[in-house]
Parts: C-alpha cells; structure tokens; sequence
C-alpha cells in the first residue's frame, strides 16, 4: 500500500512541475492528460502483473537477443576472438562486442523502413494514439516512430510535414525522441545488462515495455509544457513519408550500416571522453574532500558504495529525494540518484554502465535494478538538445 501511495506521489509530483513551467497554463488539455496517464498505467500494469502479456514479452526478448547474436558473426570476421569474451582470456571488451550491434541493428531498421514494414508497424501504433489521445497525424506517427527508431530517424516519417508544424506539434516531436530510444543503442544496453540468454532476453523485455510506454508519458509532458493554441493548423490525417531509404534494398542496408558505423563511433568517442572528464573530476573532488576530511565521512555513510568524494557521489546527494518520490527505497535512493544525475548530465550510456556496477556488485535491491531500468531509458540529456536540433533544424 505504500507503494502505490508514492507512486501516486510521484505521478503527482511530476504532473504538478510540468504544470508550473507550463508555457500556457489556461491552454492545458487535462483530457489528453488523464489519457496518457492511464495508457502508460494500464500498459505497465498489463507487462508486469498479467503473466500472458508478460510472457509475451519475454518471448519477443528472447527473438531479439537471439536476432543480436547474429551479430557476433561479422565482428569475429573483422575481430577474430576478440568479438567473444567466452573465447579468450582478456574479459568483457565494449568496443568489440557492443558496438557492432549498433551496426547491425542499424541496418536491419534501414532495411525494414525501405520494405515498408517498419512504417506499417509504426502507423498501427501510431493510429492508437491519434484517436485516444487526440493528436495530430505527424505527432503520433513520430511518437510512435522514436519506440524503435532514434531522435533524428524518426522525424523521417513526417520530414515532409516538419515546416508546417505548430510550436506544440515540435515540441511532441522533440520530446517524443528524449523519451524513447533507438532500437541500435537498446541494443547495446541489452549487452550491458544481461549476463546470459535468459537475463539478457528479460532485459530485453523491459527496456521494449519502457520505450513503449514513454511515448505517451512523453506527449504528456510536452502537451503540458507547449499546448495546442493553433488548434486550425492541425492535420489529425496519418500520413507516412514515402521517400525510401535507398534506391534498393542493398543500397538501403548499405547507408544504414554506414549509419549504424557512425553512431557506434559516436557513442565509442563519447564515452572515452565523458569518461576520462568525470574520472578528472573525481580526481578534483577526491583532493577536495580530502581537504575538507570528508572523504571518509562519504564512505561509511554511503556503507562503502561510494569511497570518496565524487561526481556520482554529488548527484545522487541532488536527485536522490526525486528517486524516493519515484518509489525507490530509501536504502537505494543514493544510488539511483546517482544514475538520474549521470543519465540527465551526461548520456545514458554511462549511466546503464553504472548501474551495470551497482547490479553486479549487488549494492541494489532487484527490485530498483529493474526502476532503474526503467528510469534510464532514453535520449533525455543535455547533448541531446543539439542533437535535436541538427536533425530537425535544416526541415523548417
């Protein structure tokens, strides 16, 4: 019972700050609201306490993982032993065994955009919550498109319809990919959480549930932050973007595995540097709190999880009292909000590899692993904005 008592805290909390930075207060639709709420409710309830829908998932886990490992084949043509830390001796290599799945996956998508099939997923979904929520067509297209495509992939659905949007129809669509996640990186936050099939297949299971149900968690937000004040303008007509991906299907895979190889190298070169800056300032932070003498009072306060003064240590200090309000409890809010801060400040990259740590060393209980799960999935940072930004900017 207290429980479900924080989170209808937590629901209230969140609803209650989008309110008050609300561009148009009066302007509010307190229906489309209520209707996103209760999507997003009923869909996690159904994933995690009906056990056919639950299995379900699972089983749509287990395709993907299995689907992933195929991948494994063309990074040991280029890697030999190094692609599988199960054949040699060196460990778990990142650069290796993550990023080709990015590669892969990438062109697969671009693959099935070019076929058509993706669009005919994404229109399905995207029809649900035109006529629930009451959207325009390009909104619900692109919210429906950022479930499994990225923050610049999927305005491609509605590229033709970019100039012509309103204020709050942009800001959808821009919120719609922070929310969600492209399928690439899911991907590889698979490969950082799981250990073998099983595990992987679950992690799985949950991070396909999240990006679904942030998509209308994310047009709730932006409905509140920008509402509809051109209600003239809207086109409620789903219409997909023709273009192809390429002039072939082999063109196609083509220019999503180049695609793909950018991303991975994007994600490879921010990672060695966001890394490298938060282990220099921890290094800062250390020697101030070896100053201030409070590098021990850290480390029997938080029971040994943090040893020192830190970058994380800090965030989770700011953000912890937002991870309790989420219903994590209080043993494990430290931690979590450590995650939030590091996923908000930097990328979410880092902070399922931190979380990795804390699940492996076992400092978290279950049940916030999988919150946290959760709570990092998506592209909601700071870099995202420029992102953002560059991909949709040149259509206006």
């Amino acid at each position: 019972m207290v429980d479900v008592f924080r989170g209808i805290l937590g629901i209230v909390f969140f609803v209650g700050l989008a309110y008050l930075v609300s561009g148009n207060k009066k302007k509010i639709d307190w229906k489309l609201v209520a209707i996103g709420l209760t999507l997003k409710i009923v869909f996690g309830i159904l994933v995690t306490n009906v056990p056919f829908i639950h299995y379900s998932f699972e089983i749509v886990g287990k395709i993907f993982v299995k689907f992933l490992s195929f991948s494994i084949n063309g990074s040991e043509f280029l890697f030999g032993k190094l692609a599988d830390h199960n054949r040699h001796s060196l460990g778990f290599i990142f650069a290796f065994e993550i990023l080709p799945t990015i590669v892969f996956f990438s062109t697969v998508s671009t693959a099935l955009y070019y076929l058509g099939i993706l669009q005919k997923v994404v229109y399905s979904m995207a029809w649900v919550m035109s006529k629930t929520m009451r959207l325009s067509g390009a909104e619900s297209l692109s919210a429906a498109g950022n479930i499994f495509l990225g923050q610049t992939e999927a305005p491609m659905l509605v590229k033709p319809f970019i100039k012509n949007m309103t204020r709050s129809e942009l800001m959808c669509l821009m919120t719609g990919g922070m929310a969600t996640m492209a399928g690439g990186v899911l991907a590889a936050y698979v490969s950082f959480l799981g250990g073998d099939d099983a595990e992987k297949a679950t992690y799985a299971a949950h991070l396909l549930a999240a990006s679904i149900m942030n998509a209308p968690a994310g047009i709730v937000i932006a409905k509140m932050l920008i509402p509809e004040n051109e209600p003239d303008k809207i086109d409620t007509n789903l219409k997909v973007n023709k273009d192809g991906a390429g002039d072939n299907l082999v063109d196609a895979m083509a220019r999503g595995a180049s695609d793909g190889l950018k991303l991975a190298a994007n994600v490879g070169g921010m990672l060695l540097a966001f890394i490298a800056v938060i282990y220099f300032l921890n290094y800062l932070l250390f020697k101030v709190g070896d100053i201030l003498q409070v590098n021990e009072l850290v480390k029997s306060s938080s029971n040994g999880i943090f040893s020192s003064l830190s970058f994380e240590y800090v965030l989770g200090q700011i953000f912890r009292p937002i991870a309790w309000i989420m219903g994590v409890d209080w043993v494990d809010s430290l931690q979590f909000g450590s995650l939030l801060g590091v996923k908000t400040a930097i990328n979410e990259f880092l902070a399922y590899d931190a979380l990795k740590g804390f699940k492996n060393a076992g400092t978290m209980s279950h049940k916030s692993i999988i919150m946290a799960t959760y709570a990092l999935c998506g592209f909601a940072n700071f870099s995202s904005i420029a992102i953002q930004i560059g991909g949709i900017g040149g259509d206006r």
